[in-house]
C-alpha cells in the first residue's frame, strides 16, 4: 500500500513562516492528557519536551490538564493560586460544586501551568455521567472497565471546566483545546456535544484497535483495508474504548497524528484521514565541541563494561576493547517491538561471527519490565566477586608501591623478585580462586515470576544463546527499568544509551519511536523500521539513512525470513567497523539531532491550532489551504567522504586495517558545514497583535506541503 499524504506532512521543507500576525490576545490554548504530570508512557515524554515551546508560544494563557496523582504532585508540581481571574473563578465555582480541581506550575523547563482534576473525588458521579453518555453518544461502559471508567469522569470533568471558563470570561473566549489520546477525548466529544465556542484538535498517538491487532500477530498492514473494525473491537472487548476514540476523532475541527504510517492506520480503523501529521521531537542541547559527547560515550562505555566484568566473572575470555554493546529497550511487546525478530538474528549473527573466526564479541542487552520478585543471586555475587577482586588489586598496588618509594628513597633500584612477599601471593592466589565459577554467567539478571512462559526466555532456549565460551554473542535480560540507584547497574537510561555503540528496534508496531529518536539526538547509531514513524520520517530526509547511523530494516514489503536476515546482514556489517569508522559515524548521528528538535517540528503544532481557530471561528481567523506542492530541499546527502561501514567501502576485503582507516579523507568540519546547509533555521515564535488574522497557505517551495 503506497504512503498517502496528509494535508501537511513532515517534510520540514514544506511549512510556511508565517507572514500575517496572528491576534492571539484572547486565544486561550488548553491542553488535556491523562499523563499530563502523571508518567504512563510515550505522551508524557511528548508533553513534558514541547512545554517549553509551548509556553514561548502562548505565555500566561496555556495551561495543561491533567487528572491529579497525589504521588506525581508530591514531587513535580508546586501548587499556587491561579493569576487568571476568570480561571479562578471558574475552579472556586467547580471547588463548590463538588470537585477537587487543583493548580499549579509543573517543575520541568517551561515551568507551564497545570489544571489537575481528581477523578477520584468525583466517582460518586460515574453512573449519572455513564447514562448521560448513554443517551447522547449511545455509548455504553462496563462497569469493570476501571480505566474507561476514569476516562469518562476525566472527560465529563475537562468539558465542565472548559464549558465554565467559557461563561466565566467577560467577553466571548477564543479556546483552543487540545486532547491527546482516547483516555482524554470524551471531553472534546462533550465540547461538540454542548456546542462550547471551543476549537478541538484530538491528536492519536497510536490507535487502540491497532496496537492490540498486532499484539495478536495477525498480518496487520497488509490487510489494513480488510478489518470490520466493529467486530475486531468487539472481539478484543474493547468496543466501548474504541467508539470513545472513534467519536473523539469524528468530533475534532483537527485531527492529528504523529506519523505518516499512523496515518494511514487511522485513515482504515478510525475512517478519518488525519488533517496533519505532528511528528514528536525533543528538546536538543548540543555540545560547543563534537568531542564532549564522544567523551560521554567513553565514559559511559567503560561504567558498561565494569559490570560485564562482574557479570562474565570466570568466563571472561573475550577483549572488552572488541567488544560491541547492542541493547533494544522500551515496553515489554515481545512481537510489537521486534524482540523475536531481533533475538533470531542474534543467532544468526552468532554464526556468522563464529565461521568467520571473528575476534569481535556481542552483548545484546533487552531492557524491558516484566514481573520480577528480586536480583538474581548469581548476578549479584557477579558484581561482588567484582568488586573484591578490584579491592585485592589495590591492597596489593598500595603494598608494592610503599616498597618501591622506600628503595629509590635509599638510593636503590628495587629487587622485583623482593616486592611481592608470600603474603601477596596468597592475597591474589584467593582472588583468583573465588573468581572460579561451576555455572554460565545467567542471561536473566533478575528472578522472573513466569520465567516458563516468558517470550525472551523461551526464544533464548530455542535459539541456544547461553552465553558459553564458544558464543560470539551473548545475552542479558534486565527487566526492569534501569536507575542509577541500583546495585547492579548503577546508571540512569541516558547514561546506558551513550555507553552503547547500537541501538536495536525492528519494530513492527511503533507509531512514532522515541527510543531511536533518543538515541539519534545523543550520537548512538540506531536501527528502526519502515513501520515506525521514525524510520518513516528519516527515510524522508535522509538520503542514505545508513551512512549517518540510521540503518532502517523492511519489515513492510518483505517477508519476516527476509527482514531477519537484513538485520542479520545491518549487524554483521556494523561489527565490520572499526573504532575510527564508528567515531565519524557517531559524529554523523549526533549531527541528524536538529532534525527531531522541538524548534523544528513543533511548527506542526503551531499549524494544526491555526487550522482548529479558523474552522471554529471562521469570522475572526481564516485559514486558506491549497493543494501543495511536492518538498523540494532539506534533504540531507550521502556524505562523500569516509564510507561509514564495510557494507559501502571501496575496498574488496571487508576488512580494514588502521592503516588503509587513517589514509581515508575526513573532514568533520567541512562535512558538518555541508550538513548545515540542509537545515532551516529554528522555528521563532512571532509577536502577536491584536489585529484580525489572516493564515494563508501559500504554494511554493516554503508553503504548507504534502509532498
Amino acid at each position: 500500500m503506497p504512503l498517502a499524504r496528509s494535508l501537511s506532512v513532515t517534510s520540514l521543507s514544506g511549512l510556511e513562516e508565517w507572514d500575517e500576525e496572528f491576534d492571539r490576545e484572547d486565544a486561550v490554548l488548553f491542553e488535556i492528557a491523562w499523563e499530563v504530570a502523571n508518567k504512563v508512557g510515550g505522551i508524557y515524554t511528548v508533553i513534558q519536551t514541547k512545554a517549553r515551546l509551548t509556553c514561548e508560544e502562548w505565555g500566561e494563557n496555556y495551561f495543561l490538564v491533567g487528572p491529579y496523582m497525589e504521588s506525581s504532585v508530591r514531587t513535580q508540581v508546586e501548587l499556587i493560586e491561579p493569576c487568571n481571574a476568570a480561571l479562578r473563578r471558574t475552579i472556586d465555582k467547580m471547588n463548590s460544586s463538588g470537585c477537587k480541581v487543583y493548580f499549579g506550575r509543573w517543575l520541568i523547563e517551561g515551568s507551564p501551568y497545570v489544571i489537575l482534576l481528581d477523578v477520584g473525588f468525583t466517582a460518586w458521579s460515574l453512573d449519572h455521567w455513564k447514562s448521560e453518555l448513554w443517551e447522547n453518544c449511545s455509548i455504553g461502559v462496563p462497569w469493570f472497565d476501571r480505566e474507561a471508567n476514569d476516562a469518562i469522569l476525566f472527560g465529563f470533568l475537562t468539558a465542565w471546566l472548559l464549558g465554565e471558563y467559557a461563561a466565566q470570561c467577560d467577553e466571548p473566549p477564543h479556546i483552543a483545546a487540545h486532547f491527546h489520546e482516547w483516555l482524554a477525548g470524551l471531553g472534546l466529544v462533550l465540547c461538540r456535544q454542548r456546542q462550547l465556542p471551543v476549537a478541538t484538535i484530538f491528536t492519536t498517538h497510536a490507535t487502540l484497535l491497532g496496537r492490540y491487532l498486532c499484539a495478536g500477530n495477525v498480518d496487520f498492514y497488509n490487510n489494513l483495508a480488510e478489518f470490520n473494525v466493529d467486530k475486531e473491537a468487539g472481539d478484543r472487548q474493547i468496543y466501548h474504548r474504541y467508539c470513545l476514540e472513534r467519536a473523539a476523532v469524528r468530533c475534532a475541527h483537527v485531527f492529528t497524528t504523529v506519523s505518516q504510517i499512523t496515518a494511514i492506520e487511522a485513515e482504515h480503523l478510525l475512517k478519518r484521514k488525519p488533517d496533519i501529521v505532528t511528528p514528536n521531537g525533543l528538546n536538543v542541547k548540543k555540545f560547543s565541541a563534537m568531542h564532549e559527547f564522544q567523551n560521554l560515550h567513553a565514559q559511559s562505555k567503560a561504567r558498561i563494561q565494569e559490570f560485564v566484568r562482574g557479570h562474565f566473572y570466570g568466563h571472561l575470555d573475550f577483549n572488552l576493547d572488541k567488544t560491541v554493546f547492542l541493547f533494544i529497550a522500551g515496553r515489554y511487546e515481545f512481537s510489537n517491538k521486534g524482540a523475536d525478530i531481533f533475538l533470531e538474528a542474534l543467532a544468526r549473527l552468532n554464526y556468522l561471527l563464529r565461521v568467520n573466526h571473528s575476534d569481535v564479541t556481542i552483548i545484546a542487552f533487552f531492557i524491558m519490565p516484566a514481573r520480577t520478585n528480586n536480583f538474581n543471586v548469581e548476578t549479584l555475587k557477579g558484581q561482588a566477586v567484582r568488586k573484591q577482586l578490584w579491592d585485592t588489586a589495590q591492597t596489593v598496588k598500595e603494598r608494592f608501591g610503599k616498597k618501591l618509594y622506600e628503595s629509590l628513597l635509599v638510593g636503590q633500584l628495587p629487587d622485583v623478585s623482593k616486592m611481592l612477599d608470600k603474603e601477596d601471593f596468597t592475597m591474589m592466589k584467593r582472588a583468583i580462586f573465588a573468581t572460579q565459577r561451576q555455572c554460565l554467567p545467567p542471561v536473566c539478571s533478575h528472578n522472573m515470576l513466569e520465567d516458563s512462559s516468558d517470550p525472551i526466555l523461551n526464544c533464548i532456549r530455542r535459539i541456544g544463546l547461553f552465553n558459553t565460551a564458544q558464543d560470539r554473542v551473548k545475552v542479558i535480560f534486565h527487566p526492569e527499568f534501569l536507575s542509577s540507584t541500583s546495585p547492579l547497574l548503577p546508571m540512569d537510561y541516558e547514561e546506558f544509551v551513550r555507553g552503547c555503540h547500537l541501538g536495536v528496534f525492528p519494530s513492527y508496531y511503533e507509531p512514532w519511536g522515541y527510543t531511536p529518536a533518543e538515541c539519534t539526538v545523543m550520537g548512538i547509531p540506531s536501527i528502526s523500521t519502515n513501520l515506525s514513524g521514525f524510520g518513516c520520517f528519516m527515510e524522508e530526509h535522509i538520503a542514505d539513512p545508513s551512512a549517518y547511523g540510521i540503518y532502517i530494516l523492511d519489515r513492510r514489503y518483505r517477508g519476516v525470513d527476509e527482514s531477519c536476515n537484513q538485520l542479520t546482514s545491518f549487524l554483521f556489517q556494523f561489527c565490520q567497523q572499526s573504532r575510527r569508522q564508528r567515531i565519524i559515524q557517531r559524529n554523523r548521528t549526533e549531527r541528524l539531532s536538529d532534525l527531531l528538535d522541538w524548534r523544528y517540528l513543533g511548527r506542526y503544532y503551531v499549524s494544526a491550532r491555526h487550522m482548529a481557530l479558523a474552522k471554529a471561528f471562521p469570522d475572526t481567523f481564516i485559514y486558506e489551504p491549497q493543494e501543495p506542492t511536492s518538498a523540494t530541499g532539506f534533504r540531507y546527502p550521502r556524505p562523500a567522504s569516509v564510507p561509514p561501514s564495510p557494507a559501502h567501502s571501496l575496498h574488496s576485503s571487508p576488512h580494514h586495517s588502521e592503516a588503509e582507516d587513517e589514509e581515508e579523507p575526513y573532514d568533520e568540519d567541512l562535512e558538518a558545514e555541508k550538513d548545515r546547509v540542509n537545515i532551516r533555521q529554528p522555528f521563532n515564535m512571532p509577536n502577536w497583535n491584536k489585529n484580525q488574522t489572516v493564515i494563508k497557505n501559500n504554494n511554493n517551495n516554503n508553503g504548507l506541503n504534502s509532498s
